[in-house]
């Protein structure tokens, strides 16, 4: 291992030492800092020219400036990076940097997490269901996706997700017609991704077509897009229902509901859970919130889940603490957003939102106060549409990558002798096949994560998000070369740690490959 990445980072660094010297030969081609100049009438024009030469060392050799410029870049490894300077802004790059990565970071990994999660779960009923119609749909929604334009996708969801959907707030009330409607689309995508004889699919869509109905009605009776939640004993009958779904859903994908150790460490935690409803709201009442504090509450509650799955023990304890680390994380996640939902209201109506909480441009709204909740409502309905945007578009890709590797690793020997041997169907494709059919991702996802970390520069533009995408633009059209260079050479060193990564993913899915071989 040790011998594999040193070898490795040597390659790496050889690789992005050459192709930043490449780069910097190329942008020095391309831009002129001298051009904003040319159409000037300033009687001082020439001697403008001539400072901004000599602060820019135009006047040296390319090879020269490169060097000063990676000996700052090299300052990095040591702690006192010097990636240049933006001449036209007077501002040090790596203040530039430190705004538009974080900008990029919450702007994108949110994205690109859902997008991976959803397209391998629908990728993978896709290819269980082959030849069906939910897999007829699956592919035709995820070739229409793929082939649409980012900058389309995004002006669509301005207009329906956050134009219509704030009008529709005027008077939040689902009509007849719009509840027919969900429940009969919910109805036939769940009957045919469950699949089974017919008398099993229009069971189970006649179950989704009245919890539907129900919950819109249900909707429409309390003001859900009101007031949400408010803290009384229906919110809590809401919670309990959907911890103690979650409880039997992800015990059953983890280990099967056969497994009654699992079960009973599952649904011990949501019962816990349910018990902490209305003591954490006096918590939350009671303390500073802060996101490390949310983070560590996180924690926290996998612990718990980890000591009451192993004390359930069962054949194989760590199945046990798994499902219930799984189970206490989603019911921890509901009470959270619970009681961010009790503040809905009061940002709805706050002077700086006046009714219309779905933005569509910015990362946040300025001058609005208010406390944590307030702000974290405030993010997340900025995130809301260029998420959406983002996870649109790499949700098809997600999706046919996983369904075409499951198609090929479920008729292989060794799952036709998994099932000979007797395993359930659950077992056969969730512990073999489903493992195996991540290898090709393993070199996907990691290359598709640093890419996205790169900027979408469509989506920052059209959603006003200053990220890293923008600020390569803006630095190429203002030519500000180390700005441009600070950029490649972050994408750059990313990109050879990306594909590291993957090799090592590869180690970890297949036992039969090892990086030191």
């Amino acid at each position: 291992m040790i011998t594999f990445l040193a070898k490795r980072l040597i390659t790496s660094a050889l690789v992005v030492l050459i192709s930043s010297l490449i780069m910097y030969y190329l942008v020095a081609a391309a831009i002129n800092p001298l051009q904003k100049f040319q159409g000037s009438t300033a009687p001082n024009k020439q001697q403008q020219i001539d400072a901004l030469t000599a602060r820019l060392h135009l006047n040296e050799p390319v090879i020269t400036r490169y060097w000063d410029w990676l000996q700052g870049a090299a300052g990095c490894l040591y702690g006192r990076c010097n990636l240049g300077v933006d001449w036209d802004k007077n501002q040090q790059v790596t203040e530039q940097l430190s705004g538009a990565i974080a900008t990029t970071l919450e702007l994108v990994l949110a994205a690109t997490a859902l997008a991976i999660v959803f397209g391998i779960a629908v990728g993978l009923v896709s290819a269980l269901r082959q030849y069906s119609g939910f897999d007829y749909s699956i592919t035709f929604v995820s070739f229409l996706l793929f082939s649409l334009p980012t900058f389309w996708v995004a002006v669509l969801a301005k207009y329906y997700l956050a134009i219509d959907f704030n009008d529709f707030l005027a008077d939040p009330h689902i009509s007849v017609w719009v509840i027919g409607g969900a429940g009969v689309t919910v109805a036939l995508v769940v009957s045919a991704a469950l699949g089974g004889p017919a008398s099993r699919r229009f069971r189970t869509g006649g179950i989704a077509l009245v919890l539907v109905v129900v919950l819109c009605l249900y909707a429409n009776a309390r003001d859900v897009f009101e007031r949400p939640s408010r803290g009384g004993p229906l919110d809590l009958l809401v919670v309990s229902l959907a911890a103690l779904g979650a409880a039997f859903g992800i015990t059953a994908l983890s280990t099967g509901l056969r497994n009654r150790r699992a079960l009973y460490s599952s649904v011990s935690v949501a019962v816990i859970g349910i018990a902490l409803y209305y003591p954490m709201l006096a918590f939350w009442n009671s303390v500073d919130i802060s996101w490390p504090l949310i983070l560590g509450l996180a924690v926290f509650a996998v612990v718990v889940g980890v000591c009451v799955g192993l004390a359930w023990r069962g054949p194989d304890p760590a199945r046990s603490a798994r499902s219930a680390a799984l189970t206490a994380f989603v019911v921890a996640v509901f009470l959270f957003v619970d009681r961010l939902m009790q503040s809905w209201y009061a940002y709805v109506h706050n002077p700086q939102i006046k009714g219309r909480p779905i933005a569509t441009l910015g990362s946040h709204t300025p001058n609005l106060t208010g406390s944590f909740w307030i702000h974290t409502l405030d993010t997340l309905t900025h995130l809301l549409l260029p998420t959406i945007t983002l996870v649109l578009i790499q949700f098809a890709a997600y999706t046919r990558y996983t369904r075409a590797s499951m198609l090929e690793v479920m008729n292989q020997d060794y799952i036709r002798t998994a099932r000979a041997k007797g395993l359930t169907e659950r077992t056969v494709v969730m512990r073999h096949a489903l493992r195996n059919a991540l290898l090709p991702l393993a070199s996907i996802v990691p290359v598709d994560i640093i890419t996205v970390i790169g900027g979408a520069i469509f989506t920052e533009t059209i959603f006003g998000w200053y990220g890293m995408g923008r600020l390569f633009v803006d630095a190429l059209r203002n030519n500000i070369q180390d700005t441009v260079m600070a950029y490649v050479l972050i994408v750059g060193v990313l990109a050879v740690v990306a594909n590291i990564v993957a090799d090592l993913l590869y180690a970890v899915l297949d036992p039969r490959i090892r990086v030191n071989a």
